[in-house]
């Protein structure tokens, strides 16, 4: 799916603020300071959603109308951020209530994972989460830049087996896996 449009809609801090559905949904999920904005920016080809070199700028669900038909969604980072517990536990309560509620829409849920880190027990958590609502996985290993061949295709093969799920390997600085990441969207609002 070629991005030809793209649009900011809203930022929504509770589930009164979520827009009407549309034809699909794309969520895109992982650790804070992952890199879930900036693979957005790669694929709308412009910089739209905001990137930070800290981690928890991200503290609500921003959604991006995509050729006047799909949303994709970004959600906010888990685990370390630079916020309080109490407003982490919001964003926990709040990414419940969208996957709840719009799990009919959403036809994939993205998973950034970092290359660099082995499994991180919240990711494994988030692989659960998208099992019990049936939702479609890719996960998506960022960072990849950093490693050699040989350990990107070790690092592939260990989130393989780990997560029993198809994984791309990404790099936003020389684009890696971008052409695989689009097929797979394309694939799932088909």
């Amino acid at each position: 799916m070629f991005v030809k449009s793209v649009r900011f809609v809203v930022g929504a801090r509770s589930v009164e603020q979520f827009p009407q559905p549309l034809a699909g949904e794309v969520c895109f999920a992982g650790r804070s300071n992952v890199g879930k904005s900036t693979l957005l920016n790669v694929l709308f080809n412009q910089k739209i959603a905001r990137v930070s070199k800290t981690p928890g700028k991200t503290r609500t669900i921003n959604f991006y109308l995509v050729n006047e038909r799909y949303y994709f969604v970004d959600l906010p980072g888990y685990g370390y951020a630079a916020v309080s517990k109490l407003e982490r536990q919001l964003w926990k309560k709040l990414i419940e209530s969208y996957f709840s509620l719009r799990r009919e829409e959403i036809k994939l849920s993205v998973l950034l994972v970092d290359s660099r880190l082995d499994v991180q027990e919240s990711d494994r958590m988030f692989v659960e989460y998208c099992a019990y609502y049936g939702l479609n996985l890719l996960i998506v290993l960022s960072k990849t830049d950093k490693l050699s061949e040989a350990q990107l295709q070790k690092v592939v093969r260990y989130f393989s087996e780990q997560f029993s799920s198809e994984v791309i390997a990404y790099s936003a600085l020389n684009r890696r896996g971008v052409k695989e990441i689009v097929e797979r969207i394309t694939k799932a609002l088909e």
